[in-house]
This record gives structure tokens, sequence and C-alpha cells, in this order.
């Protein structure tokens, strides 16, 4: 079951751009210059077309973050190794981030490449480990085959055996933003002194940016458990949230605002800003979002599903549609390739017990998804 905020009485985009093209009793000419922005709705209204495999024999991949050249990073989350993902060749390990302590949902985590990769050779990992979580920036040797910790960006984030959080995603404000988790402490969400249950927002060098609400490092709170982050093309930004028994969160961040958690979970509860969209846990357990073709695309652990909740802007538009319903298992990651597909990640080696699969032949795997228009 799904809960979409909805708009009355109005015309889908496919509709309403055939109500422009012929004469139909009940239609409504769009006014001068509505059907270029109508047939733009429709075309970036894409969908699943082939599925590739890129890797395979993966151990717990979690993070993902692509390269300049279209190449990519990937973490694996158990043995703390970094490797270098190339289509038609064999996985690459670079080296392995030093200081990862692994729990039951920790170790190493979220990848994010510097913007500015080509000359600092930087990319930021989010690892788990004594006595705290941390965000740390690794220097990749130009020939990718070692790596060594540069510098420690980000630490005092809670650690636990599980609710690590641990996405990371650049946004267009050259910042580094954080999803961090409650460290199954629902109370940090939203204690004002904690950095966990919230979205934290640094730059590069882990100094606070100086629009940052709080003028910490915390960018909103009330969070359960954030696992995703993505950047729409306008600015918009949104996150993904596990919740506790009922509801799973996308929610579009405002700077400063509190989510509600422990107080409210999905649309139950009166505390918090309201999400965008709600899934049942059986459905989704979120993890993983990117934005193309005209909606959020969201991993689902629990799910085992890729779900594509269209948007438009900070709106829904549209209903939630779900593919390759266990199909591949649970799906951790899914990051927009630079050619216009998705790539996504199978989390089926991490012996999870909440909507856990057995692991199949190849698992874990890096999969490309071809975004295509629906067939008419």
């Amino acid at each position: 079951m799904l809960l979409i905020p909805r708009t009355g009485g109005r015309l889908s985009a496919v509709a309403t751009l055939l109500c422009a093209l012929v004469s139909l009793p009940g239609c409504t000419t769009p006014e001068p210059g509505a059907s270029q922005n109508i047939t733009a709705r429709v075309t970036r209204g894409l969908v699943p077309g082939e599925v590739t495999e890129i890797a395979r024999g993966l151990a717990m991949p979690w993070g993902l973050a692509f390269l300049p050249d279209g190449s990519a990073l990937v973490s694996e989350r158990s043995s703390a190794r970094i490797l270098h993902i190339r289509q038609g060749r064999n996985p690459a390990p670079i080296g392995t981030v030093p200081g990862v302590e692994v729990s039951a949902e920790g170790g190493l985590l979220g990848l994010a490449a510097s913007p500015s990769f080509d000359r600092d050779r930087t990319v930021y990992a989010y690892v788990s480990a004594s006595p705290t979580n941390r965000v740390v920036a690794l220097r990749l040797a130009p020939d990718l085959r070692s790596l060594r910790q540069d510098r420690v960006v980000l630490e005092g984030i809670e650690t636990a055996d599980r609710h690590h959080g641990g996405r990371l995603r650049f946004g267009p404000d050259g910042n580094l933003w954080i999803g961090t988790g409650d460290a199954f402490s629902p109370e940090n969400a939203a204690d004002d002194e904690s950095l966990n249950g919230k979205i934290l927002r640094i730059r590069p060098d882990g100094s606070v940016p100086p629009d940052n609400p709080s003028g910490t490092a915390v960018y909103s709170s009330g969070h359960r458990n954030v696992q995703g982050i993505a950047f729409g093309p306008d600015g918009t930004a949104y996150a993904s949230e596990l919740g506790h028994r009922t509801w799973d969160e996308l929610n579009v961040l405002r700077p400063g605002r509190d989510y509600g958690w422990p107080e409210s979970e999905g649309q139950k509860g009166s505390h918090g800003e309201r999400p965008l969209f709600t899934v049942h846990p059986d459905d989704a357990s979120p993890s993983g979002i990117a934005i193309a073709g005209g909606a959020v695309w969201m991993g689902a652990l629990g799910g085992q599903r890729l779900w594509r909740l269209p948007v438009n802007g900070p709106r829904a538009d549209g209903d939630p549609v779900a593919y390759f319903i266990q199909r591949y298992g649970r799906i951790r990651t899914v990051e927009p390739a630079p050619d216009g597909s998705l790539w996504i990640t199978t989390s089926n080696t991490d012996g999870a017990t909440w909507g856990g699969t057995a692991a199949r032949p190849g698992d874990d795997r890096i999969l490309r998804v071809d975004l295509v228009r629906p067939a008419s």
C-alpha cells in the first residue's frame, strides 16, 4: 500500500498531450508553449529496458561512485576494499581502507568521488569504526592500484551494531552531504547535540558551510536511518529513509527541518515534515536512490525491487511503479551512469535476515539498466 500526495482533477501528461494534438470532446487546448513542456514531461518518463551484468562475485558491495572517465569505484562492506569497475573487465582491487569495523550493518559504506578528482585524486568514504563512525578522504594513486587515507574529514557520529546510515553525495552546491542513522537509539534523531539521525552537510575540507541552518554540520534532523541521497536537475534534494514497522519514506530535504522521528513515522503522527512518498517496509526497506528519467529510482532491500517514484521538483508527479520484483534479490545502491543508464548493486551476500535472500550464482553483482521510453 502506498500513500501519495495527489492533485485532483488534473489530466495526465499523456492525455493532455493527446488533447494538444487532436480535437477530442472534453479536451482543453493548452496555452501557447504548453505543448513543449508536456512533451518534455512525457520524454523524461523513462522506464527500465535491457539489463546487462557489469561485475559479479563481489562481497557485500555498498557504495558506488563514478569517475570522470566513466569507470566506477565500489566499496565492499565486509572486506573494506575499494574496487575499480570497468565494463568488459574483471573488478580490480585498489586497496583496503584502514580502521573499518564490521558489524551487523556496519563496515565500509558510502563513497563519493571529489568533484575535482582529475586534479586531487580524492575519494570520500563513510567508515563505521571505533570510537565513532567517520568520513575520511582517500588519495588514490594515478594508476588506481593503491590508496592511502589522507585525512579524517568528520568524526563523532555515534556507532552501533545497526543504523549507521552511510550514504555520501556531493551536491550541486559543491558540499558533501552525509546521511546518518540513529545508531539504534531513537532519541539521537531529535537531539540537537547528536550527529545521528541527521542529514549532515560539510565542505570537502570538513568545515561547516556558512549557510548551514544550525551553524553546525547538521542540515536536517528527525531521521531514523538515511541510506539514500540524490539531487534533481532543479537542485531539489531527496533522501530515502528506513522506517520502523509501518512506513518507509522518501523525503524532500529542507534546511533546518525536523522530519519527525521518533515521534512520527510516515504520515502517522503530528510532528515533523511530511514525506513525499511512503511505502510499507515489506515492499521497500529502501537504500540508495538516483534521479533519472523524470523519477527518483529507489533500491529496495527487503522488498527486493527497484521503485520508480515520479517527481516534478519537490512534488510527487504520479504513482510509484515497482520493477524487477525478486528478480535480482536485495538492491542496495542505485547510481546514474554518465551514459544515461542506471547501475545497481545487489546485496544478497550480507546475511540479512530481514528481507534476506540466499546468494545466487554470481552474487553479489553490479547491473547496468538501460532507461528507455515506454512502448506506445
